[in-house]
């Protein structure tokens, strides 16, 4: 599937495979999928559910859809695997990534976030995530700074978000996701590729294309994933860690933090957290690439 690198080849026999990864999700899937089948394009689509062993009504809700699941790879969980045995089970010459939790905010998410697609082989779009109504301030704020209108990621070393994202098929049967890694999957996936010598990945952020997507982690969750991305950090970008660096960095956003957070008296009581939720996200991070340091 997929064809060849020629842009004006692009839109022959679009057709996308939508793939939706799941686990403990019943707060969320059946909006997701509604939203995904009210979508408005002018090509097919179909919608693939790979459940992580939920034990609550995930799949149960999931299969009143005109969805067909695909069963997780045996043994102990690894996103690529998962990701790679959902891409060889599409159908799609394009492949769709949307999360179980990630709800289409309307009806042109999926038009939009393939867009870049028509007119180019080798890209990654990936979408717009905006915060949940019940999401805390601050990760309103920090949702806003990642996306919006994407002006801030613009300036950071590298950003990309596999979950609500499409490409062509062809690429990802041509450089499969890392089995390896625990954490930042797509980042190593989307870094590798853009980086290639000869014919590069080009990473494009589709601001129209919108889902609502937010986590309120609790500190023990937020040192678990700074932890899983630092260590993945280290082995991507192969930077060294520095604890002067990474409290820094916590000093500069709690700064941003309480600027954000003046302006919204109904979010004053998140003003005394705010340094801490930053100590907690950075010295985690450190610690996860101190840990990846080969002895």
């Amino acid at each position: 599937m997929g064809g060849g690198t020629d842009r004006m080849d692009c839109t022959a026999g679009f057709s996308a495979s939508i793939l939706v990864r799941a686990h403990n999700d019943e707060a969320f899937i059946e909006r997701t999928l509604a939203g995904i089948f009210a979508q408005k394009a002018d090509f097919s689509f179909e919608v693939l559910v790979c459940d992580d062993a939920s034990t609550d009504r995930t799949r149960d809700i999931a299969a009143q859809f005109p969805v067909r699941f695909v069963e997780r790879p045996e043994g102990r969980y690894r996103p690529g695997r998962t990701l790679n045995a959902l891409v060889r089970a599409a159908k799609g010459n394009v492949v769709v990534f949307n999360n179980a939790d990630a709800i289409p905010a309307d009806s042109r998410w999926l038009a939009e976030l393939v867009r870049p697609l028509k007119s180019e082989m080798r890209t990654f779009a990936f979408a717009n995530q905006l915060a949940r109504p019940d999401a805390q301030a601050l990760v309103r704020k920090d949702s806003e700074r990642a996306f919006g209108d994407g002006s801030v990621q613009a300036t950071w070393r590298f950003f990309f978000s596999l979950a609500s994202s499409a490409t062509w098929r062809s690429n990802l049967i041509e450089t499969p996701f890392d089995e390896n890694i625990q954490y930042s999957e797509d980042v190593e996936w989307a870094w590798r590729n853009s980086r290639r010598a000869s014919d590069p990945m080009r990473i494009v952020y589709c601001p129209d294309a919108r889902v609502e997507h937010s986590h309120n982690y609790t500190l023990r969750e937020l040192a678990r994933r700074f932890r899983g991305e630092g260590s993945a950090d280290r082995a991507i970008f192969d930077e060294t860690p520095s604890l002067v660096r990474e409290l820094a960095g916590a000093a500069r956003e709690t700064l941003r933090d309480w600027a954000y957070l003046a302006k919204r008296p109904d979010a004053w009581r998140e003003i005394p957290s705010a340094p801490i939720r930053r100590l907690v996200q950075r010295i985690a991070h450190w610690r996860g690439m101190s840990a990846a340091i080969p002895a």
